[in-house]
């Protein structure tokens, strides 16, 4: 089994003093798997209709900018709230601390007795941490509050999302942008291997396996697509 990390002094002194920074693999996941199913279910819907390839390429391009850019904002403003109501806390941690020190000496006490310290152990790290306001703060945000000990970072949860977004909704359109024999059969099959594919990404970041991980999400894209394609050909003139 492959170590995910080395365990020297050195390497732990090393990737400690690194710092950590927040991820953003839940923004890019969600913004390349959407991309991928609204552009394909526009694909699908014009081409069940039967409407021209020159429609499929108007809306496809359209919602990729518009439905991407919306995807973004809508999720910068929701790390933004998530990072201002983390600074409203620490707010008002600080200002308890201020005005009633000994109470909230009395909560870092019993949130180190459920991490399982005890006696004169106890008081001692009572004591340590509290000599620091930032790790007395940042104790509290994880163990009182359940908040992450990284800040969001709402600017580049937004990038992640819009830049996955345009990348995989791009795939449906090409084969029509390109103006390929077949295109609609050619952008199903790179629609759905772009499902897998991104399935397969996710996957190093999970217990479950690689095939299985291309397989689910190839499944949850693939069923939004026939269902875009139903609709559209309740549509269809012919």
């Amino acid at each position: 089994m492959t170590r995910e990390h080395g365990h020297s002094p050195a390497e732990i002194t090393q990737r400690l003093s690194a710092g950590q920074k927040a991820g953003h693999l839940k923004d890019m996941i969600y913004g390349g798997i959407d991309g991928a199913v609204t552009t394909f279910a526009i694909v699908a819907g014009v081409e069940g209709a039967g409407l021209s390839h020159g429609i499929v390429v108007a809306l496809g391009t359209a919602n990729i900018i518009a439905d991407g850019f919306s995807m973004a904002a809508s999720n910068y403003s929701g790390t933004k709230a998530e990072l201002d109501d983390r600074k409203r806390i620490i707010k008002v941690e600080e200002r308890h601390i201020e005005e009633h020190r000994d109470g909230e000496l009395e909560e870092l006490r019993q949130i180190l007795r459920l991490r399982g310290l005890s006696g004169h152990v106890l008081e001692e790290a009572t004591s340590d941490i509290a000599q620091s306001k930032t790790n007395w703060i940042g104790l509290m945000l994880t163990d009182e509050y359940g908040l992450s000990r990284i800040e969001p970072e709402p600017m580049r949860a937004a990038l992640a999302t819009f830049g996955a977004f345009l990348l995989a909704g791009a795939i449906p359109l090409l084969p029509f942008l390109l103006q390929l024999d077949g295109a609609f059969t050619i952008s199903a099959f790179a629609t759905l291997l772009t499902f897998f594919l991104i399935g397969t990404g996710k996957s190093r970041w999970s217990l479950a396996k690689w095939w299985w991980s291309g397989i689910e999400t190839l499944l949850i894209g693939g069923v939004a697509a026939l269902l875009a394609f139903s609709v559209g050909r309740l549509f269809h003139g012919g």
